[in-house]
């Protein structure tokens, strides 16, 4: 999945050596040595906790081996060190949701249970139920996470007041009000309609009505009642109210786009993207745009509350107690604090209560995560082992109902191949 960053990670850490090595010498240190080896992705997180590595070395006596890799080369390392039972990696940054699973289940990732239960100061409470949910894996503690997000409301100001239509607080008026702002040059609704991307923004509504992509016995449940209402929902709002011709290939930032160039009244999509909404180098709404919860459907409002990345402790690691140093120290409030201010959202519910933490947001975006976290669901894809191709074939509804094909047809056609896809990853 191509990750979405809170923001464009600045130019600087574009331009870095994707094999950049800081803060320590080469990889030929000791077996339970005072380096720690550290593996992180490029995003503005980083950057923030690479500046301050210099307070963790002089606190701790200990030294930070740091490599920072694009996404891509994250995953290529994981693939032949991980695979390989190397040791060469202490701390690592890693996505819960898309490789999680399959971490844990290889034995890749230590057990945290225990570390995290230790220390009352550092708090493991005071993490948000979703991403602690998403970070545990057959109730063992695998990673801790460090960055969140959540699917809000962006709509436009502007037309609501002109129209005398109130903030959607239901599906049902959301729908009401996307079709009276509908128009010839404005869309009512934009949304992704990608049938991988538009998966984890579907999610959402999926909950939101009822359903999920398993039931609680683990079996497929893209078929059931209530799924084919969110299919036919959400693909119903981009037929009939999304662009003209709208294309079934779009990602966030296509669908994005739409929104912040004018042509759109209503768009559901992750509050870390916020900026590109409020930008006005990148937005022309940059004034009118406002945020609110997700509007509720049946089950409520059940927006996905995720952790889109985590750290974990490799467990061929033989310097395991200096790396939960790590993690702790750069998990603690005051480094997530500081990592909220810079615009990186995250899991701990004190900051998010912190006037400090919320005061470089706009208000109601802050007032809608609140509510987001409160009510937020773990998961925003199938939690399975190869993630990519699920949501190819859970997705494929989402096209289905946006083309005004069957979606009830398409959900019972892709719960037997989801199921089929479940049995074969037992």
């Amino acid at each position: 999945m191509k990750r979405r960053s809170v923001v464009k990670y600045a130019a600087v850490a574009a331009a870095l050596s994707l094999g950049l090595t800081a803060c320590g010498g080469g990889s030929s240190e000791s077996k339970g040595s005072d380096t720690v080896r550290v593996t992180l992705a490029n995003h503005v997180w980083t950057e923030g906790i690479k500046a301050a590595i210099p307070e963790f070395e002089k606190s701790t006596g200990l030294k930070v081996e740091l490599t920072q890799l694009g996404e891509d080369q994250l995953s290529d390392q994981y693939n032949v060190k991980l695979n390989a039972g190397s040791d060469e990696i202490d701390v690592m940054m890693y996505r819960p949701l898309q490789e999680g699973k399959a971490f844990a289940r290889n034995g890749y990732l230590a057990d945290l249970t225990s570390k995290v239960a230790e220390d009352a100061d550092w708090n493991w409470k005071d993490y948000q139920d979703g991403p602690v949910k998403a970070t545990t894996f057959e109730d063992k503690v695998t990673g801790v996470p460090i960055i969140t997000e959540r699917e809000v409301l962006y709509y436009r100001k502007d037309l609501l007041k002109a129209a005398g239509i109130e903030v959607p607080k239901t599906m049902e008026e959301l729908e009401a009000a996307a079709k009276k702002l509908s128009s010839a040059d404005t869309a009512g609704f934009v949304a992704r309609t990608g049938k991988s991307a538009a998966v984890t923004q579907f999610s959402s509504f999926l909950y939101s009505f009822g359903g999920d992509f398993t039931d609680e016995s683990g079996k497929s449940a893209v078929g059931s009642a209530e799924a084919k209402k969110a299919y036919a929902f959400y693909g119903g709002l981009i037929k009939n109210y999304g662009p003209k011709n709208v294309s079934t290939d779009m990602s966030w930032p296509e669908a994005m786009a739409i929104f912040t160039q004018g042509k759109a009244a209503f768009y559901t999509e992750a509050d870390s993207l916020y900026k590109n909404a409020t930008d006005p180098a990148k937005s022309k709404v940059t004034e009118t745009v406002g945020f609110a919860p997700l509007p509720a459907g049946p089950a409520g409002s059940k927006p996905y509350n995720i952790p889109s990345w985590g750290l974990g402790v490799n467990q061929a690691s033989a310097n395991q107690d200096n790396a939960w140093k790590f993690i702790k120290w750069a998990t603690s409030k005051e480094r997530t604090l500081e990592a909220q201010k810079a615009g990186v959202p995250g899991p701990r519910a004190s900051v998010w209560s912190d006037p400090a933490g919320t005061s470089t947001y706009p208000k109601d975006l802050a007032a809608a995560i609140a509510v987001s976290a409160e009510n937020g669901v773990g998961h925003d894809r199938p939690q399975v082992l190869t993630v990519g191709k699920a949501r190819e074939i859970v997705g494929g509804p989402i096209v289905s109902s946006i083309t005004g094909a069957d979606a009830s047809a398409a959900a019972d056609t892709a719960n037997t191949a989801f199921q089929k896809f479940l049995d074969d990853e037992k």
